[in-house]
């Protein structure tokens, strides 16, 4: 009997230490839970990104690690940013110039972001300027009959499915072009590709910006960032054209220390420029220019550059190769939406890129809607998934090994490609999307994860 009652006694005092512990381990995770970052959905498998103070650390010995690999000039920048990182805590508070190593991620100068500075105000331009784009008719008159036509009213009605940050901004306000830098740096961006007409010239809902573009080099510069140029078609836009427009930016801006020159195979360091809608000019006339016996060529002179076309269809890459160029990229953030655009296409690309010494360029993007502006398209949106499809974009980018990866785009608002801050916002005449439940900065944060990942995974790709 004595023996039954010790054993029955425990029998319960086990019991009663278990249930104690199962409630301290369940304690234990609901505390971790309310410590969760918005962003470690998108963050280590592993959770680490549920701790930060961990995260940080595990981050700093990765990058420590990572910098002893890694050519001198990055090396530096590394450093300096991790050295930022320890003592970020016992600073109360610096002069902006210093800080920007201490918060803002190393640039990665294999990341190009589309960028546009084309927008206005009326406080600085008189006007709005592109937050007032028109809704463009279908070309089908039956069809375009069937959807509302006229123009967007800003600051309240602007021509974008998502509303900015920074509202219906001015590119020329400093504060907004400043701002754009931080935020492409803290992205981890290294290469601006700034759309860009001649002097004088703009799209059809725009006006000129090439005056713009000393004070973009500038800010870009005070931010270790790097501009390079987005050729847009412009009227009689050719092989003659083209020359005259490459020598006046090499003449006006190559000796900015912010004007990107992109280092090759044979260690030449060249200007690069991606050709958008190079497509619709006939591969003679590009080898005009392009070829070392063309009648223009810009070959083997102080003009010399890698010239980047853009790949809509497939048979666009024999014409790429016949023309001249140095390599093609695919520009749209819509996996399905052309040849070039979809994901499952580019292993097929990069081999032929590969044997036929080209660049290959995949555009990733977060992405895509335009029904603001084009309200018949629907069937072209693609989701964004809160942060996924930009995922997914990456990863199928990173499969093929590229040189260079580029985004579409920072702040490309009228089709949605956007990565620049957004916020929610109502009116009585819409509502606009918004990256909820995330916060305004997910696919900075996004992109600068995945430039970090591109970086360990291309050294490893070089060894």
């Amino acid at each position: 009997i004595l023996n039954y009652d010790i054993m029955a006694r425990f029998r319960r005092r086990t019991c009663i230490i278990l249930l104690l512990f199962i409630l301290f381990i369940c304690s234990i995770m609901m505390a971790l839970k309310t410590l969760r970052p918005d962003r470690a959905g998108f963050g280590d498998p592993f959770g680490l990104g549920l701790l930060p103070e961990l995260q940080h650390r595990t981050a700093f010995l990765e990058n420590k690690q990572n910098s002893l690999t890694r050519v001198q000039g990055d090396t530096v920048t590394r450093v300096s940013n991790l050295h930022g990182m320890a003592v970020n805590t016992l600073k109360a508070s610096m002069p902006p110039v210093n800080k920007l190593e201490e918060e803002l991620s190393s640039p990665n100068y294999n990341f190009h972001i589309f960028y546009y500075s084309w927008f206005g105000n009326p406080q600085f331009d008189g006007k709005y300027i592109h937050w007032n784009h028109p809704l463009l008719p279908h070309w089908d008159p039956k069809i375009a009959n069937n959807y509302p036509k006229g123009r967007h009213n800003p600051p309240e009605d602007i021509g974008a499915n998502f509303y900015p940050e920074l509202g219906s901004y001015s590119s020329k306000d400093p504060s907004v072009i400043e701002a754009h830098m931080k935020q492409m740096r803290s992205a981890s961006t290294g290469v601006i590709a700034l759309s860009w007409y001649p002097p004088g010239m703009a799209d059809e809902n725009g006006e000129p910006t090439d005056d713009l573009v000393p004070v973009i080099l500038d800010y870009a510069h005070k931010y270790n960032l790097k501009v390079t140029f987005h050729i847009e078609p412009y009227k009689d836009r050719d092989d003659r054209s083209m020359y005259h427009n490459v020598k006046y930016i090499i003449d006006k801006y190559g000796s900015h220390p912010a004007f990107y020159r992109h280092k090759t195979s044979t260690g030449r360091f060249l200007p690069m420029f991606y050709v958008y809608d190079s497509y619709v000019t006939i591969p003679e006339i590009w080898a005009n220019l392009l070829t070392v016996s063309g009648s223009q060529t810009i070959r083997n002179t102080p003009y010399d550059a890698l010239f980047i076309a853009l790949l809509v269809e497939e048979r666009h890459k024999h014409d790429i190769h016949r023309s001249g160029f140095d390599g093609m990229y695919t520009y749209f953030a819509t996996n399905g939406f052309s040849y070039g655009s979809s994901h499952h296409n580019w292993a097929s690309l990069k081999a032929f890129c590969d044997s036929n010494n080209l660049m290959f360029i995949p555009s990733v993007g977060p992405g895509y809607i335009d029904t603001s502006i084009r309200p018949w398209n629907n069937h072209n949106t693609r989701n964004r998934v809160n942060g996924k499809y930009y995922e997914t974009a990456f990863s199928a980018a990173l499969l093929v090994r590229p040189e260079i990866i580029s985004i579409t785009s920072f702040n490309e608002w009228h089709e949605g490609t956007q990565i620049e801050k957004a916020v929610p916002k109502r009116t009585g005449q819409v509502v606009y999307l918004d990256y909820k439940p995330h916060k305004p900065n997910v696919y900075l944060e996004l992109t600068q994860k995945w430039s970090e990942k591109y970086r360990k995974e291309q050294e490893q790709w070089l060894m």
